[in-house]
């Protein structure tokens, strides 16, 4: 008895060993599908998917790619470095001479809105500017205006088989965080590649050219990328809401912080860069000296290093740092009720006034602080 127990237990062990090896090869015998497979059907997309997908149809016939050759290099491309921590420019490097970024049509003129640094190469150096449309048509382009404390351009397109429909402008004003945005552009070379996420924060700073920050720039954690730059940032109703800039990365690659000028105030530049190929900056007419060199000397406020002549500071009696013993003249602490720390402080507070219009500054000389008025007027060629 107990030797045939042993045998049957033996015989199902081994039976269920051989079944345990052969399972696979029964099944690809079986049900290999070495035919193609049946589609199955997937239903609707989603209310989210398809106002995503009708934001994109919308929207990316009016985003172009911008092509930027300076005169001094070849035709070989390179991405710009946009990216805050690698200077204006962070680009995917595939070449020299050429700057690649994003713009888009503002107007049925044709006009075109991207970031000043995306041009910046060729507008000095007397390069050439070329565009190529959603269609994948390539035309020329000049450029109208420039304003590098805002880090924005404006190009004339050339003749065009059919001009591409403007973007839908929106207002940055009553923007709430946490609500979706989108970002189309052209990330290392990838022609019309959209990115969502959300508003991240809103009334950041961002350093720009000439010394100056600009206020009230828009976060978002849409993925931003080298070639993103001057592309529109879209509300959920495809909007333009923001001028993509820059992003903050080590890498030079989305790290889920990115930048956008605030379309507020596009819409007040772009005009004048249109008509007048600059911008008209309401400013005092001084030049502010470093904030580190301040803190070093233990200053809280923003130091006149010179006054311009004719200017509205020279006219109240603004007087600057004595060129032959060094003196720190006149010190700026406050403006129209609000103190100054630094000078993106006088400079939000001046912009928001406009031009010819008073503003009051709390000025510290020899240890007293005294009140001037001051009219503001354009001085565009200053750091304020």
């Amino acid at each position: 008895m107990p030797d045939r127990f042993v045998r049957i237990a033996l015989g199902v062990t081994l039976g269920l060993l051989i079944a345990f090896v052969a399972q696979p090869y029964i099944l690809a015998f079986f049900y290999s599908a070495d035919a193609p497979r049946a589609v199955t059907a997937r239903g609707d997309l989603s209310s989210a998917e398809k106002s995503t997908v009708e934001l994109f149809a919308r929207a990316a016939p009016s985003v172009v790619h911008v092509f930027a050759q300076s005169a001094a290099q070849g035709r070989a491309l390179i991405e710009p470095e946009d990216e805050l921590g690698q200077g204006p420019g962070g680009g995917e490097q595939r070449g020299s001479g050429t700057q690649t970024g994003t713009g888009f049509v503002w107007d049925a003129a044709g006009h075109v809105v991207t970031n000043n640094h995306v041009v910046e190469a060729a507008t000095k150096g007397g390069g050439s500017i070329s565009v190529r449309l959603s269609s994948g048509e390539v035309v020329s382009a000049r450029v109208v205006g420039t304003a590098p404390n805002y880090d924005l351009a404006v190009l004339q397109l050339g003749r065009v088989a059919k001009m591409p429909p403007p973007l839908a402008v929106g207002s940055s004003a009553d923007l709430k965080v946490g609500q979706s945005a989108f970002a189309i552009g052209n990330p290392f070379g990838l022609d019309h590649t959209l990115t969502s996420g959300v508003i991240s924060a809103l009334q950041r700073r961002l350093p720009t050219q000439e010394g100056r920050e600009l206020s009230g720039v828009i976060q978002t954690d849409a993925a931003i990328n080298p070639g993103n730059s001057g592309g529109p940032l879209l509300d959920s109703a495809g909007r333009l809401i923001g001028v993509n800039t820059a992003i903050f990365s080590p890498s030079g690659a989305s790290a889920g912080i990115g930048f956008a000028v605030p379309v507020d105030v596009v819409n007040r530049v772009v005009p004048d860069l249109i008509k007048n190929g600059r911008v008209r900056s309401p400013g005092i007419g001084i030049i502010a000296g470093q904030e580190a060199t301040a803190a070093r000397l233990g200053i809280d406020g923003v130091v006149v290093v010179r006054v311009l002549p004719g200017s509205p500071a020279a006219q109240a009696g603004l007087r600057g740092v004595d060129p032959r013993t060094g003196d720190i003249g006149d010190v700026i602490v406050g403006v129209n009720g609000q103190p100054v720390h630094r000078l993106s402080d006088l400079t939000s507070v001046v912009e928001e006034t406009g031009l010819d219009r008073p503003v009051t500054l709390l000025v510290e000389r020899d240890g007293r602080v005294r009140t001037v008025r001051v009219n503001t007027a354009d001085v565009a060629a200053t750091r304020l």
